[in-house]
């Protein structure tokens, strides 16, 4: 993209503050504090910025550092590349994984199991920092170690079924087909901007 991704613009604004607009509808009512996990501290005229305890260590290094302060039993992440993301799905994914009380809550895609967006519960700490300094830094693959270290399975919710049953809905009308696109060019950043400006 040639530049941070997360100030790269989207719609009018950098990708960092659509993130953050999703997830602070998301969790409006549900008092949980929107943060930026794992950035530079460039990024705090967004959001406060949990930086990683050690640099480069990739997504699950900026999950792991914000497990570690989060003063909350449970903690949301979502990427910062994909703009098209319903709040209301990260909504549901709060409501299951309290009710289910999941240690590790994704949705799926066509069978395929997402890594976020991601509810995760604090008591996976351990097991995720293990992975880490083990040098494992995929995320899904941690969540895996995570759920059977704390003897469950991760909670998979099929995004489709949700869609087609009514219980998750994109604002702006979009199918659930493009709500993970991820904007990793300026090929799929346009794509989603006339994703965005369609008509409903």
């Amino acid at each position: 993209m040639g530049q941070d991704k997360a100030l790269v613009e989207f719609a009018g604004k950098p990708l960092v503050a659509h993130a953050l607009g999703i997830l602070r509808r998301a969790v409006l009512d549900a008092g949980f504090a929107a943060q930026i996990a794992g950035a530079r501290a460039e990024l705090e005229q967004f959001a406060p910025v949990t930086a990683d305890a050690e640099p480069g260590q990739g997504p699950l290094g900026g999950i792991c550092a914000a497990l570690a302060k989060c003063p909350a039993r449970r903690a949301i992440f979502i990427p910062v590349d994909m703009p098209l993301l319903p709040p209301g799905l990260v909504t549901f994914l709060i409501r299951r994984a309290t009710i289910a009380d999941d240690a590790i809550t994704v949705t799926s895609v066509t069978g395929y199991a997402q890594s976020f967006p991601v509810i995760v519960d604090r008591a996976a700490l351990p097991w995720l920092e293990k992975e880490l300094n083990q040098g494992h830094g995929g995320c899904y693959a941690g969540f895996l170690a995570a759920a059977a270290g704390l003897g469950q399975q991760i909670n998979v919710l099929p995004v489709e079924y949700l869609a087609q049953t009514g219980q998750v809905a994109h604002p702006d009308g979009l199918p659930s087909a493009f709500w993970f696109l991820n904007v990793n060019t300026p090929a799929e950043l346009r794509r989603a901007e006339a994703l965005l400006a369609r008509p409903a």
